[in-house]
């Protein structure tokens, strides 16, 4: 089975604190947007949601086994897992999808606010994810991804997101740049 990740399961430093899968494929998942939103309460930071629509987000697709299922239910807490039409994705190296592919969505999110922010360490985890597999995919994914305006918190210096990883320091500059053009495009 497979988890399509739009998120911080982009970036595979971060999906090994939570465990282990096959390689990231990328992929585009039709009929999901993905936008800032809270999701509930119990979490410091607004994190990426997706929810069913009108477009699409690109991605990874991570192979699991299903005792892995379960670990991975649990980081992501506070949304639903669904199942997807294998059909609906395109994933690089073509192909068909044969096995089960899971997403983990949420229903009418809030947007980000000062007490839950887009938070800078959940920015980089993801942004460097997306790097790690191509400039493109990373303008892509700033592209599509709507609600950058909503409130943003710099904790660098004091990391508030709890599965901060894999983000080289060469990849700060780049990653700033591109959250300040999209912010500064709005």
């Amino acid at each position: 089975m497979y988890i399509f990740g739009y998120g911080s399961l982009i970036n595979g430093h971060s999906r090994k604190l939570t465990g282990q899968t096959g390689a990231a494929i990328p992929a585009v998942a039709n009929g999901l947007l993905r936008h800032w939103g809270k999701v509930d309460g119990r979490y410091k930071i607004a994190p990426l949601v997706a929810v069913a629509g009108e477009g699409s987000c690109n991605g990874v697709l991570v192979k699991i086994n299903h005792d892995s299922l379960i670990d991975f239910d649990r980081r992501e807490r506070g949304y639903r897992r669904i199942e997807l039409d294998p059909a609906t994705i395109s994933a690089t190296g073509g192909g068909l999808l044969t096995d089960p592919v899971w997403v983990y969505v949420k229903t009418d999110p809030e947007p980000p606010c000062e007490v839950q922010p887009i938070m800078q360490t959940y920015v980089d985890t993801v942004l460097a994810g997306c790097l790690s597999i191509s400039r493109q995919f990373t303008e892509t994914f700033v592209e599509t991804t709507q609600g950058w305006h909503y409130p943003f918190e710099n904790d660098r210096h004091q990391p508030k997101y709890g599965n901060l990883a894999g983000v080289p320091d060469e990849y700060l500059k780049q990653i700033d740049r591109l959250v300040a053009n999209v912010r500064n495009s709005i």
